[in-house]
């Protein structure tokens, strides 16, 4: 069965580009990822026949934007981002809080990238996806149990890290 791709990123585009702009914060590490995530996809796609695009092309945003993530964590580990919350943008919200968000997000990404891999990319899946126990344990090819096992872990890990991380600052 031949694929249009031309179909495929028309309609899942925007779901791949949320994704990758969620976790990495900038549009050119977005768009980095955003191509990676389709060529890993006509990969997967040339090895097995794909039953759930959205499902695929969101765990690959997931993998592909915390492994930038990793990589730039390597690179400059003194690198400041500034990080947007979603492009939110309110008449309420002042600088001060703005940058408050945007340590908090640079905390948090920095935090997700010592987690193990699989637990990582679940708690995006989760968190930062929306995805449910069920739609998630389809896409890792694990039960909904270890699942909700892996969250639970990855949370314990993130509060411990951005509570250290917050005692260093002080």
């Amino acid at each position: 069965m031949k694929i249009d791709w031309q179909v495929i990123s028309r309609q899942y585009g925007p779901l791949v580009w949320r994704t990758a702009y969620r976790l990495v914060g900038t549009e050119a590490d977005a768009a980095d990822c955003f191509q990676e995530t389709f060529i890993c996809a006509l990969d997967f796609s040339k090895r097995q026949e794909v039953h759930n695009w959205a499902g695929l092309l969101q765990r690959l945003a997931t993998a592909r934007s915390l492994d930038l993530l990793r990589k730039r964590k390597r690179e400059m580990r003194s690198r400041v981002n500034e990080a947007e919350w979603d492009r939110v943008a309110s008449g309420e919200i002042g600088p001060d809080r703005q940058a408050q968000d945007s340590e908090l997000m640079e905390s948090l990404r920095a935090a997700i990238t010592k987690l193990p891999a699989q637990q990582g990319e679940i708690f995006c899946l989760r968190y930062l996806n929306g995805l449910s126990y069920e739609e998630i344990a389809e896409e890792i090819g694990t039960s909904v149990d270890s699942v909700g096992v892996s969250l639970h872990r990855a949370k314990s890990r993130l509060r411990e890290l951005l509570v250290s991380a917050c005692a260093e600052e002080r």
